[in-house]
């Protein structure tokens, strides 16, 4: 298949290329920008005008469900949705059943997710044995398998001396370890950021320490180890502050943020809608602020959709008793226009936090509009208005922005050169 894009905006952070352009694609591959290849004969013309090409988004966090909670979600139905949200790329957690711990569970995914075929799959593998944190997980066999980078989640180590031999043989094979810093004493129990909005609620707090103190712990192991690392889901301006701090230090680290984080604060807690319950927490209005410098500054490289999706009933419970996670990954270009809008980012910052960042953090060979790259690509419309919902793919419905209209609408997605998203 050989396609022809014509007139449309190209935005590449990675090259800092922004103008109107034609944009010829042959064999899975950008064949080239604006001239068409000698002999190029397209066999599908894509009429652009108005709309923006960037790279495809690149997701560091969505949980596909499969296997094991297939009413939550499946890889087929959470990778189309990934796709009307414009990702092309995405790291699917290890939180699966059985855990994604062995070479066994991740050729399922990644067999079922070209399958599917509407999303490139790269797995990130379970550091330890069912997350227990205890014996190591077969980290080289899952790394010949596909795994880009492993993790533990939110579960504890049983000790840090646990941890950091865990991160000595990680630094050995120059694997990427990822971390979900929050010290589960300090968190137990909690439901809300500890704050004002916690206490008028009644509801038991996590404070901002228990995010502080662990990725302290983590950052000084991760210096001493020499191991890399990407701290995942960081919710609090300290934190953010920490992990700048720790790269001015040259430390090999690097970090993502929910989009969500940089959109809500506790204040939407205050009708007790279990939509808004998430871990770590929704936090204040001042840590949001300092997450949204982090990501203008570069300090955090990449925005996640942290998508996930959970059956009706597990949020029918009363606040404490549902399960934490918003579904979102079909909404992330559009909300992320949102702060565009909002004049919170610029969109090629914006863009360069979606696709070229993470890529970056975790070494993914996607994430580029450019000659030779994979043809992997969303086309948009900056001017056109997506209300939330009115087309849901994901299985889970859990997600507070349902109803709401937001800026800017996925006309295209294309995956290898094929269209994997049309509106």
């Amino acid at each position: 298949m050989r396609t022809r894009i014509l007139g449309a905006r190209l935005i590449d952070p990675t090259s800092g290329l922004d103008r109107v352009a034609d944009l010829y694609l042959a064999d899975g591959r950008i064949a080239a920008v604006d001239q068409a290849p000698a002999a190029f004969e397209a066999d599908e013309t894509l009429d652009a005008r108005g709309l923006i090409a960037a790279p495809g988004l690149v997701d560091l966090s969505a949980a596909l469900r499969e296997p094991g909670y297939g009413r939550k979600g499946s890889i087929a139905s959470e990778t189309r949705a990934a796709a009307a949200g414009g990702v092309t790329s995405l790291c699917c957690p290890p939180l699966t059943r059985p855990v994604l711990d062995t070479p066994a569970v991740a050729e399922l995914i990644l067999d079922r997710a070209r399958e599917a075929g509407h999303a490139k799959v790269f797995p990130i593998g379970a550091l330890t044995r069912e997350l227990a944190g205890e014996q190591l997980a077969e980290l080289v066999a899952l790394r010949d398998t596909g795994c880009v980078a492993f993790g533990n989640g939110l579960a504890s180590f049983a000790s840090n001396r646990h941890l950091r031999r865990a991160l000595e043989y990680a630094a050995t094979f120059d694997l990427t370890v990822v971390f979900h810093s929050q010290d589960a004493a300090l968190a137990e129990d909690g439901l809300a950021h500890e704050g004002p909005m916690a206490g008028f609620l009644g509801l038991a707090g996590i404070p901002e320490t228990a995010e502080t103190v662990a990725l302290a712990r983590d950052l000084l192991l991760v210096e001493q180890t020499g191991v890399r690392a990407h701290f995942s889901q960081l919710s609090s301006a300290r934190g953010a502050r920490m992990i700048a701090e720790a790269q001015a230090r040259g430390l090999p680290v690097s970090a993502d943020v929910a989009l969500y984080q940089l959109i809500l604060t506790d204040e939407a807690l205050a009708d007790f809608s279990s939509l808004y319950h998430v871990q770590p927490p929704l936090r204040s209005r001042a840590d949001r602020d300092g997450l949204r410098d982090a990501v203008r500054q570069g300090t955090i490289q990449a925005i996640a959709s942290h998508h996930q999706p959970h059956e009706a009933d597990a949020k029918l419970a009363p606040f404490g008793a549902t399960e934490p996670g918003i579904s979102s990954v079909e909404l992330l270009l559009p909300l992320a226009l949102s702060l565009v809008q909002e004049n919170v980012l610029d969109l090629p910052t914006l863009l360069a936090r979606l696709t070229s960042g993470p890529a970056r953090a975790l070494r993914l060979p996607v994430g580029r509009l450019a000659a030779g790259a994979p043809a992997d690509l969303v086309l948009f419309d900056p001017e056109a208005a997506t209300l939330a919902g009115e087309r849901w793919l994901s299985k889970g419905r859990n997600c507070p922005f349902i109803g709401h209209v937001l800026p800017g609408a996925v006309r295209y997605t294309l995956l290898d050169g094929r269209i994997s998203y049309q509106a």
